[in-house]
């Protein structure tokens, strides 16, 4: 175990929660406002929005513990040996924001001697922060949130983020059939998909692409509400690549979906 005296889980949400609002809120300075939009070596967008709100981020957590490292979309690593880390994403769902789509989050996940223990997801523009771990439970503005009963395709709500990389990443035809099987399929998901499912408000979200910093902060906020975050062959895991957002007997059919095809 770490020898930081931050190891808490409560505490652990606590700083998280301050972070997430502070680089969150920060991006309203931008949200709606005709910002520029770059693109990164993988051709993915960036604005600088993205940017500072990291950088407003990072400066505080050094502030707070200058011990703990931090995995950043957008600048890296820091302390790479530390046994505390904070996963940052300051803006998850890039072209919801670019499009002035409220849906997108702000995510700050923390790792402890590289477990995810806790995770906060801020959707700023709605003012929705739902921060969660499995030991404390999951929380949307402070109200405890669990997620929804469902044993059956045929009464589910299936959220996805985009077509494109379904195609791409090779699970266009089990998704496929996902859709012909649920009851309501959405799109525009991202963390915010995720949130959902947290938060009763939809069944499954799947994400066919996922890096650290989308990651860490879904699994506990999922877990902590009662959910499953796995990937795509049932491994509760966020180094993977790929992840899905989903109630507990709805599992082994989407799996069967998958491994069919």
């Amino acid at each position: 175990m770490t020898n930081s005296p931050y190891v808490n889980n409560q505490e652990l949400l606590d700083n998280a929660i301050d972070f997430a609002k502070l680089g969150g809120q920060h991006t309203l300075k931008y949200f709606r406002k005709n910002v520029q939009v770059l693109s990164k070596t993988d051709d993915s967008p960036v604005t600088i929005a993205d940017r500072e709100a990291e950088q407003i981020i990072r400066n505080e957590i050094l502030r707070r513990f200058p011990d703990h490292g931090i995995i950043g979309e957008e600048f890296g690593v820091t302390n790479p040996d530390a046994n505390i880390k904070w996963i940052l994403d300051p803006i998850d769902g890039t072209v919801s924001f670019i499009h002035g789509i409220p849906l997108y989050t702000t995510l700050i996940g923390v790792l402890v001697d590289g477990q995810p223990m806790a995770g906060v997801i801020y959707a700023p523009a709605m003012d929705e922060l739902c921060e969660g771990s499995a030991e404390c439970g999951t929380r949307l503005n402070g109200e405890t949130v669990k997620v929804r009963q469902c044993a059956s395709l045929s009464e589910a709500t299936l959220i996805t983020t985009d077509r494109k990389n379904i195609r791409k990443y090779g699970f266009e035809t089990p998704i496929n059939e996902l859709m012909t099987r649920v009851k309501v399929d959405r799109t525009w998901g991202d963390a915010y998909g995720h949130m959902m499912v947290a938060t009763g408000r939809a069944d499954i979200m799947f994400d066919p692409i996922l890096n650290i910093w989308d990651a860490a902060a879904l699994l506990p906020v999922v877990q902590g509400a009662g959910g499953k975050f796995i990937d795509v062959h049932g491994k509760p895991d966020i180094h993977t690549g790929n992840g899905i957002s989903i109630v507990d007997g709805l599992v082994d059919d989407v799996l069967n979906i998958l491994r069919k095809h």
